[in-house]
Parts: structure tokens; C-alpha cells; sequence
């Protein structure tokens, strides 16, 4: 079996063999018909254009397409040939099989699907509700330290908790089962899959991040198919992150920042609100992360934008705007998580002393999409739930997931009134974390290890929350949590919640590799963890799991089972009639 293996994989690599063509969009691509997309068929040796045919449904492809697919005979990032064709559109729903072919050699083929929509909408208003990396320990974790737990039963349920309808949703990626941000996240607002740090695109030989093959993503149909509806993105990262760049980016480079801003500056967002303020500064400016002159605030403000830089003013720009167009941009970076904004005081809040959270944007999102007699679309991000994983700092992780509860009861508490709005809360991916029980400093003992309660040991946490705003009063106390992921880089596990700071598990020794930060150390019962991922990490990693989706309102009965990611977008479009008129 094993030489087999190694013959087949030898042929496969042979150029001119069959098969050994790249055709995007790829196998078993599903298409929004009317959406625009580019096709490109990539070969493995330079070839000559008379030999070339690329048939769709066994018709030439420029009567299928309306135009012939432009050939290169050398790449200039490769010393072989290919066709392309931008901006393509099919009308038309169908299976559409596609090949191309080299004289005297046998055919690749593909096979897309072209779907059509509803002729009318069945939601006027869409607000879809990401927690970056909520995993089911997440949840959990917030509705014990949010709700309380007595006797076994939840005191009370968290919003996304009375959502009706439930999938689960697989998040990898083209090129690996285990995916990031921007994949997953493209996935859901293009349809199409893609490959890690790639947005809006699929990854072919192109070495420029901005020439590989384009995919439609959900602010630039809305654009297109729906010029009235409003488009609104929330986010506590900076705006230019995987995320909120999904619903507008095309790059194989979620790096791609300054870029990214001129691509929301391409679609205008009616609401864009986080933090990155750094890319939209011009390059003279300090603190400016621009390789250029342009001023990003200035063009939005000249396209009738209300700026907005704190919490006073996006509320004040909210109430008072005319044009239903907000810029708010409170951080030159991430913005802080609650618990170093209101509790602790920690991170940059001395910097940013007066940073919006996630309900306040939300609110004051909805307050401006709401006046649009035509309807909106409104992603809402929890960004740092993600963000706090990578480090293991599952206390502010926690807290982060019981902020993007509450922007989900701002949502249900929206929907409840208007009746006509699909909501939907889901995460991009997992990441690799347990609820295991609780850790008791009250047990007898220096051994850390020896204070965490499994089973009937573990008992309940004493999280109070007195003051009813849902966050624990304190997250520092003397039975809580035991919460532990299950991919590490090595690390002090300390057992207990991190109050100078969010946690740095781990930073890079003389020899480039990371080892876990001394700075930990000495830390009462710390011990040292041996990391289960390579030297090259210096953070915890995602998880490939299945992410929970659940949903309300028009449209959302369709969203059941289990579901690729990019299927989310084909019931999006649908209750909101996106496809191209029959």
C-alpha cells in the first residue's frame, strides 16, 4: 500500500498529467447567482493558447461566461501558463460542470453549484453575532460565573441560551482541517471556502496577496443586489482584523491591514466601529501604521461621516447624525477587554481612558441601522473571547463571553420588537479548553495541583454578583473555575486569575525558540507545564471541534443539523433575496 501511495503521489506531480490543472472556484463550490467571482484555470507548464479548452457543461466557456477568459503564457510568478476572467456572473441556478483541458491530454474537471434565492426577501433586517473562538466551554464558563449554578441546575440561562434553532458548523479550511479567522469568517460571508489567512479569495500560485482569484463577499452584494439596505460592523479588534475585514476584503493576507482599510472604504460600512485607528492614519502622523499619506478619517468624514473616538461621542453621533454614517475608532490597536476597562484598569485604559464595550457599540449600531426604512445588515464581533484564549487567560475569556451574551440580548431585545429580523449567533472556530471543575484555596496544602475539585469534590463556585450587571463582583475568588486547555506552549500555570495584566504564557529564548515566561515563576504553587505544540508557538492554538450555532427569526429554520460554514451565507442571502432575478 505504502508504494502505491508514493507512485500515485509521484505521477500527481508529474506536469501535464491529468488532473495536475488548478481551476477556481474550486470542486463543489456553491455560487450565489448574480454574484461576481473570478475564474481562473492555472497549468503546470507553459502550454500554447491554440491548445487551450475550457468547456462549461460542454460549451465553450465564453458563451457561458459572455466573454473569453484572457491567457497568459507565462505567469510572472510561475514559468507556466493559465486563463482568467474576472468578475464573472451566472444568472442562471444550476450545476455547472466545468474542464479544461491541454491537446493530448486528458481533462481536470470541476463541478459548481449556482444557487438562486427567494424572489423576495423574508427578513428585512439581519444581525449576525460572532464570538471569535467561543467554544461550548465558554459558554459554560460564563453562565456559571454570570448565572450561578444551585443543585446541579443553572440559575438562570444566558440570551444566546433561548435562541431556537441549532447546527453545528465544521470550520476548516481548503488547505487544513484546522482554520483561523479569516477563513472561517470569510467562509461565512462569501459562501465559499478558502484557505487560513486568506479572505475573500482562493489561494492559487499568485505570490501578490491581492491577485489571487476574488469571491463575492457579503457587503459587496449588498452593494450590488441591495443598494438601500444599510451595512454595519461592530468589533472590540481592530477593525481591520480577520472578522470584520470578511465582510469586504479580498486578500490572501489577513495582514493585509492598511489595505483592508481602503477596501472598507470601497463597500462603506454605514457603521464601522473598533478599534485600529492606526491604519487609517497617514504615515506622518504618530502612531501610524500607513506606508502612505492617505487619511482614511478625513476620506470618511468627506463621504458625510460622523467621527467618533470615544464612548461620549459614538453615543452623541448616534443620536444626532443626519447622514446614518458612523466611524468610531477607539483604540489605535485592540481595544481593552471589560475586565481591564471597568474593573481592573489595566492594559492601555490608561491610554484609551474612555473605550465603549461591546453593548454600547451594538446599541448604538442598531440605534442608527434601525432608521433605514429598507433594513440593514449588522455583524456584531466579541473579539477578544479569541483573544484572551491564545494566551490561556481563561478568566478575561470568560468575562469576554459574558459581554458578547449581553450584545446578544441587545439583539433578541431588538428582534423582539421587530419581528421581521434574523438573528444569528455563532463562533468563527474553537479553541481547545475545559470546564474541569473548580480550584479551592480554602483545601489544606501549598500543592496548587491538590486544590482543584473534579466530580463530587469540585462542588460550586463562590462567584457572587451583587450588583446584578451580570459580571461577577470578583473574579479572584477563593473557590472558582477550574478552567484548562488541552494545547499549550510551556508555561507557569499559576491556577489563578491574572490581575496585573492579560497573561504572556510564554516569549522567545536566543535560540528563536518560546519557552514559558519566568516572569511567572514565583508565583505561590506555580508549576511548570511542558507545551504539547511545537517550539515555534507561543500560545494556545484553535481547535478543530464544530462550532454551536443558534438562531432566531425569519429564515433561521433553515439553519439545523450539521452545516459547513459556507452554507450559513446561502440561508443569509435566501431570507434577504440576494440571487439574481429569474
Amino acid at each position: 500500500m505504502r508504494h502505491y501511495w508514493l507512485v500515485a503521489t509521484a505521477v500527481a506531480l508529474v506536469p501535464g498529467v491529468a488532473g495536475a490543472q488548478a481551476i477556481y472556484p474550486i470542486d463543489r463550490a456553491t455560487i450565489l447567482s448574480g454574484s461576481k467571482f473570478d475564474f481562473k484555470v492555472e497549468f503546470p507548464e507553459v502550454v500554447k493558447e491554440a491548445d487551450v479548452k475550457v468547456l462549461v457543461n460542454g460549451e465553450d466557456h465564453a458563451s457561458v461566461f459572455g466573454k473569453k477568459a484572457e491567457f497568459t503564457e507565462k505567469e510572472k510568478d510561475a514559468n507556466a501558463s493559465a486563463i482568467r476572467l474576472n468578475d464573472v456572473v451566472i444568472a442562471k441556478p444550476g450545476t455547472y460542470k466545468i474542464e479544461a483541458s491541454v491537446a493530448g491530454q486528458p481533462a481536470k474537471s470541476v463541478t459548481w453549484e449556482v444557487y438562486g434565492t427567494a424572489d423576495k426577501p423574508v427578513a428585512k433586517n439581519v444581525i449576525f453575532l460572532i464570538g471569535d473562538g467561543m467554544s461550548v466551554a465558554h459558554r459554560t464558563a460564563a453562565r456559571i460565573m454570570s448565572r450561578g449554578n444551585t443543585q446541579g441546575k443553572a440559575n438562570a440561562k444566558l440570551n444566546m441560551d433561548y435562541l431556537p434553532n441549532l447546527a453545528f458548523i465544521g470550520t476548516s479550511s481548503t488547505d487544513s482541517i484546522a482554520a483561523d479567522s479569516a477563513n472561517t469568517a470569510s467562509a461565512y460571508f462569501t459562501g465559499h471556502k478558502s484557505a487560513v489567512n486568506a479572505l475573500g479569495v482562493y489561494d492559487s500560485r499568485a505570490k501578490n496577496s491581492l491577485e489571487h482569484p476574488k469571491q463575492e463577499t457579503l457587503g459587496q452584494a449588498l452593494r450590488r443586489a441591495a443598494p438601500n439596505k444599510k451595512l454595519g460592523i461592530v468589533t472590540t479588534a481592530e477593525v481591520e482584523d480577520a472578522t470584520p475585514a470578511a465582510l469586504v476584503a479580498n486578500t490572501r493576507k489577513r495582514a493585509d491591514k492598511d489595505k483592508i482599510v481602503g477596501m472598507h472604504f470601497a463597500v462603506l460600512p454605514d457603521v464601522l466601529l473598533g478599534g485600529g485607528s492606526a491604519y487609517f492614519l497617514p504615515q506622518g502622523t504618530p502612531g501610524s501604521k500607513r506606508k502612505d499619506d492617505i487619511d482614511y478619517i478625513a476620506k470618511f468624514r468627506d463621504e458625510g461621516y460622523s467621527i467618533a473616538t470615544d464612548r461620549d461621542s459614538l453615543i452623541k453621533s448616534a443620536a444626532e447624525t443626519n447622514s446614518g454614517k458612523v466611524l468610531g475608532l477607539f483604540h489605535t490597536g485592540n481595544m481593552d477587554v471589560l475586565l481591564d476597562r471597568q474593573f481592573l484598569k489595566r492594559g492601555t485604559v490608561d491610554k484609551f481612558p474612555n473605550q465603549p464595550g461591546l453593548v454600547d457599540m451594538t446599541k448604538a449600531a442598531l440605534d442608527v441601522l434601525s432608521k433605514n426604512e429598507d433594513g440593514f445588515v449588522l455583524m456584531v464581533e466579541g473579539a477578544s473571547i479569541d483573544k484572551m484564549s491564545h494566551p490561556l487567560d481563561w478568566d478575561r475569556a470568560a468575562v469576554e463571553t459574558i459581554e458578547f451574551d449581553n450584545a446578544v440580548g441587545v439583539a433578541r431585545e431588538f428582534a423582539e420588537k421587530h419581528p421581521d429580523t434574523l438573528v444569528i449567533v455563532t463562533a468563527d472556530h474553537t479553541h481547545g479548553v475545559g470546564v474541569v471543575g473548580t480550584i479551592d484555596d480554602n483545601k489544606p496544602g501549598d500543592d496548587m495541583r491538590e486544590k482543584v475539585g473534579t466530580y463530587q469534590d469540585a462542588g460550586f463556585p463562590n462567584y457572587e454578583d451583587k450588583d446584578g450587571d451580570t459580571y461577577p463582583d470578583d473574579i479572584n475568588v477563593s473557590k472558582r473555575l477550574a478552567i484548562f486547555s488541552n494545547n499549550f506552549p510551556d508555561y507557569y500555570e499559576t491556577w489563578r486569575p491574572k490581575l496585573d495584566g492579560p497573561f504572556v504564557p510564554a516569549i522567545k529564548n536566543e535560540k528563536d525558540e518560546y519557552i514559558a515566561n519566568e516572569q511567572y515563576r514565583n508565583v505561590p504553587g506555580a508549576v511548570l507545564r511542558i507545551g504539547n505544540i511545537p517550539r515555534s508557538g507561543d500560545t494556545g492554538v484553535h481547535a478543530v471541534d464544530d462550532v454551536v450555532l443558534q438562531s432566531q427569526g425569519p429564515g433561521s429554520e433553515k439553519l439545523k443539523g450539521y452545516m459547513e460554514n459556507s452554507d450559513v451565507y446561502r440561508v443569509v442571502v435566501d431570507a434577504l433575496a440576494l440571487g439574481a432575478k429569474q
